[in-house]
């Protein structure tokens, strides 16, 4: 049995691809903000917080890290209004991608703050700066810049998980990938203009963010 590839019904449909492609962009985007906001407090806490915010911090990322991503969506979406908790879809689906975000986050800039040489943070303190200070203008732009490239690789990471939008109907680029093939029954194209426009994006954004830490100082 033969396969005869059309793929008039991909250029028919690229415009829904595209807005789906540029719908899981923007759910990565502000995913990885709100994650990395969650992941820096968390990091903070586990380096130079308390015994309570160290314990807090690192049972928040065992928990999260130890839990599947779709599992968490589906907990977001279909759980929590049980509990009187009512998010729309794309705000459930940016919570959860968020939360699972902060905690892999929160390690990355974890080894980024302990890898911050002591003598500095000690220089800081020396010349008068209290130890906001020196966590505001001395570790945070050290421990951002070593921590780029794996900020980097979480947001394409992100990206791709944006595939999983498609499970609460979210029409991410999965999700209209799936609906090309049920309407028009092309698998193959369908599914291959996905990979392709997945995998061109994520050569795009990568080498954006290398071309990015090349205007970063090294430490």
């Amino acid at each position: 049995m033969t396969y005869t590839f059309n793929f008039n019904v991909i250029w028919a449909n690229l415009d829904q691809l595209l807005s789906g492609l540029a719908l899981g962009l923007a759910l990565a985007f502000f995913s990885i903000l709100i994650g990395a906001a969650i992941g820096l407090a968390a990091a903070f806490a586990a380096t130079g917080g308390s015994r309570f915010l160290r314990g807090a911090a690192s049972v928040y990322v065992t928990a999260i890290r130890n839990t599947p991503l779709l599992v968490i969506v589906l907990i977001a979406y279909f759980a929590l209004p049980e509990l009187g908790i009512r998010m729309g879809k794309l705000e459930s689906f940016v919570a959860s991608l968020a939360i699972y975000a902060g905690a892999y986050l929160t390690e990355v800039f974890r080894a980024s703050l302990i890898g911050i040489p002591a003598g500095l943070i000690d220089a800081g303190l020396s010349i008068g700066l209290t130890r906001f200070q020196v966590a505001r203008l001395v570790r945070f732009p050290i421990m951002l810049r070593n921590a780029l490239p794996a900020l980097g690789s979480t947001f394409i990471s992100l990206f791709k998980d944006t595939s999983i939008a498609a499970a609460i109907a979210i029409p991410e680029l999965t999700f209209q990938a799936r609906r090309i093939n049920v309407d028009t029954f092309r698998v193959v194209e369908a599914w291959m203009a996905a990979s392709i426009l997945y995998l061109g994006t994520c050569l795009v954004i990568a080498a954006g963010l290398r071309r990015l830490e090349r205007h970063f100082p090294k430490f």
